[in-house]
């Protein structure tokens, strides 16, 4: 399966939203390790991303032609898409084994030294959320990645000794959910940089039949165009949506999932036909009902949904912006007509209402 991130480090951890969230796009160890029998083994079998997957090729045939280490590669972008995976095909694709971190797990130059210096040649270093790595580790990692060199310093005050150390080649494969924060210098000294863009349906479809195939489930075409449609463009959801329906299916039907199963197993679990789930319409009726649409602050929106202001913030937020259901302005956070029809509900009269009409109608 192409959609795992290992480090448990992204924004809806820090929001203390619950790990069994359907819907969330990261993973917890015991998901990991179901998930591990999925991952596709080499770039042929990967799934979507075609953009990356043609560029990142050429990046390691040449490098195997050449018989020299593949060059360092970044991939962004949301969690559940894929970095990890693509991190170990690249290692595969070489021929080379791979080792795997984070950057919230090196808080010490002398942490990064270690794996470094352990390294074998030409192994692979995936280092995931590299963005939060600590600054001197960081520092460190500039000469390694251009000199294949770190100065371990033995000693301190003005007594303090640098001692080089070579290493032997290898490939930094950084992975990140927010290439903003990650400084120049260290972006700049990547030789190739990928984006990963989120799912269209159909090939959400293509990783359910695949999933389903390996898992052993029967699944029809509708079932699977089902599934995908609430899976929010990220593999990972879609492969833990299959895996409920699987479960409704062989409880309450014949174990064939079809449209309908798909679609009364999801009802259950509270993910709707766009993917939203409770929190998610949680803050869109409290939006709509108790403020008419807005503007209203995060804070009062938070209360109003008894949940914390960097939840709503962090977790149900982007998706919502994202679907073109919600909109964030200096006045505070807006209902567009799109929230209105999806929960059926009529926006008021601009002169009876807050006006909210009026913000869409120029």
């Amino acid at each position: 399966m192409n959609w795992d991130d290992t480090a448990p480090s992204t924004a809806e951890e820090t929001a203390g939203v619950p790990a069994d969230r359907l819907v969330a796009a990261d993973a917890d160890g015991e998901e990991n390790a179901v998930e591990a029998a999925l991952r596709p083994k080499d770039l042929d079998e990967f799934v979507g991303q075609e953009r990356v997957r043609e560029q990142l090729d050429l990046v390691l045939k040449a490098a195997r032609a050449r018989g020299a280490t593949a060059d360092h590669v970044l991939l962004s972008g949301a969690p559940g898409l894929g970095k990890t995976t693509l991190s170990m095909i690249i290692a595969a694709e070489m021929g080379a084994p791979i080792r795997i971190t984070s950057g919230p797990a090196i808080q010490h130059a002398g942490d990064l030294a270690a794996i470094l210096s352990s390294l074998q040649e030409g192994e692979v270093l995936f280092l995931d959320e590299i963005h939060r790595m600590s600054r001197p580790a960081e520092e460190m990692l500039y000469m390694a990645m251009e000199d294949f060199r770190v100065d371990v310093i033995v000693g301190k005050g003005p007594g303090a000794t640098a001692i080089p150390l070579e290493l032997p080649p290898f490939t930094l494969v950084g992975a990140t959910t927010r290439a903003g924060l990650l400084p120049p210098p260290l972006r700049d000294r990547f030789g190739f940089t990928g984006h990963m863009e989120f799912y269209a349906p159909v090939e959400l479809e293509r990783v359910i039949h695949r999933s389903a195939g390996l898992l052993d489930v029967e699944i029809e075409p509708e079932g699977a165009a089902e599934i995908a449609g609430r899976s929010r463009g990220t593999p990972r959801i879609a492969n833990r949506l299959l895996r409920r329906v699987r479960d409704y299916a062989q409880v309450k039907a014949d174990g064939v999932i079809t449209r309908e199963v798909a679609a009364q197993a999801l009802g259950v679990y509270e993910v709707d036909g766009r993917g939203l789930d409770r929190l998610d319409r949680a803050v869109l009726t409290a939006l709509l009902k108790l403020f008419g649409g807005g503007p209203v602050g995060l804070s009062t929106l938070a209360v109003a949904v008894g949940e914390e202001r960097e939840t709503v913030e962090e977790v149900a937020e982007p998706f919502l912006v994202r679907e073109g259901l919600l909109a964030r302005t200096p006045r505070g956070r807006v209902a567009t007509p799109a929230a209105w029809a999806h929960l059926g509900l009529v926006p008021p009269q601009q002169a009876g209402g807050s006006g909210q009409r009026g913000l869409f109608e120029a």
